[in-house]
């Protein structure tokens, strides 16, 4: 089965992309909602997490406080190196089960961060979407009743997108006027080709 790393900065698209990747029948893996889970379902990652931050990581019920988690996170990139530590991994074997678990020829990880947290060694072939940084901010101003300045912050946070494209072994540009269908039809041609 080929594994595809599918990712891109913060408003670029990449969770449309995986949705008309799955509508297709590609399992689709996503690793943002998959870490949650693991969070709030792990005991050992709780207990790392409040080693690592305190017991105000967590609520009375014993779920993770994530906004309290998140300033944490966000204060440093040492902090966001700890907490990445605890949970990178824990996703990479969950992810290597899921894989175990599917059928078909190709199967998709969904990350945000798939090249800053190591996940292309999981992956066969990296696809980065790709936008304009104008609609980039747009569309989390819309989608997360957000600032620019807040997206402008999270996006200084992660990896160049001009960085990650010239790493990607295939590029999808979603600026709202290219043809994503189209698009993807040509990735998936192309991965035949390969397999």
């Amino acid at each position: 089965m080929v594994r595809i790393g599918l990712t891109g900065g913060i408003g670029s698209g990449k969770s449309y992309v995986a949705r008309l990747l799955a509508a297709r029948g590609i399992p689709v893996y996503d690793s943002d909602s998959e870490a949650k889970r693991l969070s709030d379902t792990s005991l050992s990652i709780r207990e790392q997490l409040v080693a690592l931050t305190g017991n105000d990581s967590l609520y009375a019920d014993g779920l993770l406080n994530r906004q309290m988690l998140a300033s944490y996170l966000f204060v440093s990139k040492e902090n966001a190196h700890n907490v990445e530590g605890i949970i990178h991994p824990a996703v990479k074997a969950d992810f290597a089960e899921w894989v175990g678990r599917q059928n078909g020829d190709i199967c998709v990880i969904e990350s945000a961060i798939l090249m800053e947290s190591g996940f292309t060694e999981v992956v066969d072939y990296v696809v980065v979407v790709d936008a304009p940084v104008e609609l980039r901010i747009n569309r989390c101003i819309k989608r997360d009743s957000s600032t620019k300045e807040k997206v402008l912050q999270r996006m200084a946070a992660q990896m160049p997108q001009e960085e990650k494209c010239a790493l990607a072994d295939f590029v999808i540009f979603n600026d709202d006027i290219s043809d994503l269908e189209q698009q993807i039809d040509e990735l998936l041609q192309s991965l035949n080709r390969i397999m």
